[in-house]
């Protein structure tokens, strides 16, 4: 069993930095898909960041550029870097995990079985 636990999360000032960090147990992450989703009061949760097995990634437009995900396959920890952050951005964000594809392609929240508990980023302007 997949077992995902977020930290890093709290409040900061627009333009101020953070990073997230997704542990990792019950499986390696170098076998595991992995994203960074986030969902904001009244909005419907985006996928912000995902990493393949192989370390390829992608991001959603609105963060390209001030985001970076990465991992440590030995550490078995997933992290998300957030620069230039904005109001916008404010939102839980959940770190989830699929063992079942290679990449993560245009994949959704539908297809990771295995999520966090959250963590909660706030912006102030």
């Amino acid at each position: 069993q997949v077992q995902l636990v977020e930290s890093g999360g709290g409040s900061v000032q627009s333009g101020g930095s953070l990073r997230l960090s997704c542990a990792v147990s019950g499986y390696r992450i170098s076998q595991l898909c992995m994203g960074w989703f986030r969902q904001a009061p009244g909005k419907e949760r985006e996928r912000v960041a995902c990493i393949d097995r192989d370390a390829g990634t992608s991001y959603a437009s609105s963060v390209k550029g001030r985001f970076t995900i990465s991992k440590d396959n030995t550490e078995n920890i997933l992290w998300l870097q957030m620069s230039s952050l904005e109001p916008d951005d404010t939102a839980l964000y959940s770190c989830a995990a699929s063992a079942r594809w290679l990449g993560c392609g245009v994949r959704g929240a539908v297809d990771f079985p295995y999520w966090g508990q959250g963590t909660q980023v706030t912006v102030s302007s």
